[in-house]
C-alpha cells in the first residue's frame, strides 16, 4: 500500500516480515534438527519394526524385535544393571552437590577458583581418557591399592575384576562429576532472600531448622530439575561403562549398562533393527521416570507463586 507516494506496510505484513526474519536467524539450528536429530530418530523408528544388518536392506518384521526381548536374559540383566546404576549414582551425586554448595555459599575467599576446580570433572569426565584413568586407578596394580597399601591395608584385589565392586567404580566416578549439579545448586542458594533467613532467626530457627523451613523448600525447584536432568544421564549412561569394562560389561556382565548392551546388539552383532527396538524402549523408560517425578512435583516441589 502506498500513502503519498510511499510504501507503508500493514500491521499483518510487518509480522510476517518478523516471522520470516526470525525463521532465518533460527534456519541453521533448525536445518542441524531436522537432519541430525529429527530424521534419524525417525528412521530408528522404523528399523526397530525391521530386521537390518546395515549390509542389506532392511526387512519388515513387525513386532518382532519387540517380542524377542521377552526371552533376552541379557536385555534383563541391562536392564537391572542400569535401575541399580542410576537409582544409587543419581541421589548420591545430587546429595554429594547440594553439601558441596552450601559450603560454597557461605565461603568468601577464592571461590571462584574452587568452583572451577570442582566444576573441571564434569567437563572431563565423559570422555574416553578419563576413563582409561579411572579404569587403571582401580585395578589390581593400579593407585588405589598403591595408597591401600601405603596405609598399612595389603589390598592386591582388582576392584574393576570383582563383580561385587565393579559396578561401585562407575557408582563413584558418577559422584566425581558433581560439578554441573553443585553450580545449579549454588545459583539457586544464592536466590533466596536474606529476609527469610533474618525472619527465621527472629522467631528462634537454629541453623538446622533454617535449612528444613528456608533453604530447602526453596531450593526444591532446582532439586527438581537436577533430578530430572541426572535421572535422564544416568539411564543413558555408556562411555564410562565401555572402557572401564572393556566393552564387554565384565565382570559377569554386572556392568552391562542398557546403552552399552544396547551397542552390542547394533554395532558388534550388526542387528540395527534389534538395537533401534531398545533404543525407543529406553525413550519410553526415560519419559515414564520422568513423568512420574513431574507427577509428583506439586507434592513437594515448592514454588513462590
Amino acid at each position: 500500500m502506498k500513502v503519498n507516494g510511499k510504501r507503508v506496510y500493514t500491521a499483518t505484513q510487518r509480522q510476517l516480515a518478523e516471522n520470516l526474519s526470525g525463521f532465518v536467524f533460527i534456519s541453521p539450528w533448525l536445518l542441524g534438527f531436522l537432519m541430525f536429530m529429527a530424521l534419524p530418530m525417525l528412521l530408528s523408528l522404523y528399523y526397530s519394526f525391521t530386521e537390518y544388518d546395515i549390509l542389506a536392506s532392511p526387512v519388515f518384521r513387525g513386532l518382532r524385535n519387540f517380542r524377542r526381548m521377552a526371552g533376552d536374559e541379557l536385555f534383563w540383566k541391562s536392564l537391572s544393571v542400569t535401575f541399580y546404576y542410576a537409582f544409587v549414582s543419581v541421589p548420591l551425586r545430587l546429595v554429594f552437590a547440594f553439601l558441596v554448595a552450601l559450603l560454597f555459599r557461605r565461603a568468601a575467599r577464592a571461590v571462584r577458583i574452587y568452583q572451577a576446580v570442582y566444576y573441571l570433572p564434569s567437563i572431563v569426565g565423559g570422555s574416553i581418557a578419563v576413563a582409561v584413568m579411572w579404569r587403571r586407578l582401580f585395578m589390581a596394580d593400579g593407585a588405589i591399592n598403591a595408597v591401600l597399601q601405603a596405609a598399612g591395608i595389603n589390598s592386591t584385589v582388582s576392584w574393576i575384576g570383582e563383580p561385587s565392586t565393579a559396578m561401585w567404580t562407575l557408582i563413584i566416578l558418577a559422584i566425581w562429576q558433581f560439578g554441573s549439579s553443585m553450580l545449579i545448586f549454588l545459583a539457586g542458594l544464592r536466590q533466596i532472600p536474606a529476609a527469610y533467613y533474618e525472619a527465621a532467626q527472629i522467631d528462634g530457627a537454629g541453623v538446622f531448622h533454617q535449612f528444613l523451613s528456608v533453604t530447602l523448600p526453596q531450593m526444591t525447584p532446582v532439586i527438581f530439575f537436577n533430578l530430572i536432568m541426572q535421572l535422564i544421564n544416568g539411564f543413558t549412561v555408556f562411555t564410562q561403562a565401555f572402557v572401564v569394562s572393556g566393552g564387554n560389561g565384565d565382570p559377569q556382565n554386572t556392568t552391562l549398562v542398557y546403552a552399552l548392551y544396547l551397542y552390542q546388539r547394533a554395532f558388534k552383532y550388526y542387528n540395527m533393527g534389534y538395537g533401534s527396538a531398545m533404543a525407543w524402549v529406553l525413550v519410553l523408560i526415560i519419559a515414564l521416570f520422568t513423568g512420574l517425578v513431574f507427577k509428583t512435583s506439586d507434592r513437594w516441589v515448592y514454588y513462590e507463586s
